[in-house]
């Protein structure tokens, strides 16, 4: 006889593993159907993985300027790939373990296999049939490894790489063309930059982030060529040669050479395999409402999949809100204009709800404030001058429309504003709310005060 469940989740990462875990903790009969390691891409190979690679650049960083705050170091510092290398395992072997303990601890029935979903009542997984009353599809996204000539040989070879191998990489690479100026492509040009890689950046479109405010991507633009990174916007890919990159900008065509070649120009939903479900598709993407359900009833799909945010966090709040209309528990539903994203660099990048481009195509009445961190008493005495927040409001109640931060600790300043944003609070509130001095949170109530009237400290 086949077991039966209330839910099951197909994919471990982060949206499966936080919709199994609450959904249990709801009460419900869950299972979970991984195919490979819980915690998925973001946990394994991707969004922890390359943070453990960003510490390290950020410590090997700060030991080389620590004259700068009147430390000295005896002798030239130095750095072991291989040990970076391990350190990163060892962090993910530990959180992958405290998912699994989690899960277990909740009670979730975790099946290790593929899971071969039939319908919206049954799952088979290694030959097993599982029903259910709901399916919830996370099943995640893939690189694309793009079909320009020479790209399938060089990836056969180890010479282009995702950032799924470029994070097992043994030998640290003296020289890395970089094919995508998003996210993961300058995070990745950061690290290896900073340990001495000669970095180059290849951006089709005519700058990198995209989808970034504009003041941010020139003021991070100019900082990534000060560090030494080439950047070549509006410039395409036309074949790879083993280590060799032939690209065309303005007419021309240019061959440069690298150790290694980054492709870093988006994912794509894995999706295949489902064709029969018979599920609204947008491209690969699997089309959701507000409550992630698809066109067919009982069947939900949550993070990559369904392609509107590439983010664990928003993976994460989907699975809840999937699970929480399921069992029909409170009236959550996704606003996708209150999501912050978050950029890993040197300064960070955070950013929520609309940039000014947005803003001024929707012809909303709004107004900016900026704010310099060199405004803010801690980051001055932290050493750190770059950077500044931008903070755009409505006229009529300074509601935040969005925010903008370019500073040290930004991604972890970003949370202020969701909670604002979600709160429906004012510039008078944030400004009203007592800040700790001296702290880099000063740079929220300086940004408010501006879009009152005046920031008291510039």
């Amino acid at each position: 006889m086949s077991k039966e469940y209330e839910i099951i989740i197909v994919g471990g990462g982060p949206g499966g593993y936080v919709a199994a875990i609450k959904a249990a903790q709801y009460g419900a009969k869950v299972a979970l159907v991984e195919k490979e390691v819980v915690g998925g891409i973001c946990l394994n190979h991707g969004c922890i993985p390359t943070k453990t690679f960003l510490k390290s650049a950020k410590v090997f960083n700060t030991v080389k300027k620590s004259m700068d705050y009147g430390v000295s170091t005896s002798g030239e510092v130095g750095f072991d790939w291989s040990k970076i290398v391990s350190r990163k395992d060892g962090v993910v072997k530990q959180l992958t373990n405290g998912v699994a303990f989690l899960l277990k601890k909740n009670g979730v029935d975790v099946y290790n296999g593929f899971g071969d979903i039939r319908s919206a009542n049954e799952v088979v997984v290694n030959g097993e049939s599982l029903k259910t009353k709901n399916v919830i599809i996370a099943t995640g996204s893939s690189a694309v490894v793009p079909p320009i000539p020479g790209v399938k040989e060089a990836y056969e070879k180890g010479i282009v790489v995702t950032s799924r191998e470029l994070l097992n990489v043994k030998n640290y690479p003296k020289s890395i063309v970089i094919v995508g100026g998003g996210v993961i492509g300058v995070e990745f040009a950061t690290v290896f930059n900073s340990f001495g890689s000669k970095v180059t950046i290849i951006e089709m479109m005519d700058g990198i982030l995209p989808t970034m405010d504009d003041d941010i991507r020139t003021a991070y633009t100019k900082t990534l060529k000060r560090d030494g990174i080439e950047i070549l916007t509006k410039a395409e890919v036309k074949k790879v040669d083993d280590h060799k990159v032939t690209y065309s900008l303005d007419g021309k065509e240019t061959t440069i050479e690298g150790d290694l070649i980054l492709m870093s120009v988006g994912t794509r939903a894995n999706s295949k395999g489902l064709e029969h479900l018979g599920l609204e598709m947008d491209r690969a993407n699997i089309k959701t409402n507000e409550y992630l359900q698809t066109n067919v009833p009982g069947i939900y799909a949550i993070g990559d999949v369904n392609g509107k945010f590439m983010l664990a966090h928003v993976a994460e709040h989907e699975g809840i809100t999937a699970v929480q209309h399921i069992l029909k528990i409170g009236h959550a539903k996704m606003n996708y204009d209150q999501i912050p994203s978050a950029i890993y660099g040197f300064p960070e990048i955070a950013a929520i709800g609309l940039t000014e481009r947005e803003a001024k195509a929707r012809g909303l009445d709004y107004k900016v404030s900026k704010v310099p961190i060199a405004a803010i008493g801690k980051a001055v005495a932290d050493g750190e001058k770059e950077g500044f927040v931008k903070l755009i409001v409505d006229k009529k109640y300074l509601e935040v429309l969005g925010a903008h931060i370019y500073a040290y600790n930004a991604t972890e300043l970003i949370s202020e504003y969701a909670v604002a944003m979600t709160s429906e609070a004012t510039a008078h509130e944030i400004a009203h709310a007592v800040h700790p001095h001296p702290t880099l949170s000063e740079l929220t109530k300086e940004a408010a005060h501006g879009a009152i009237d005046k920031a008291i400290h510039i």
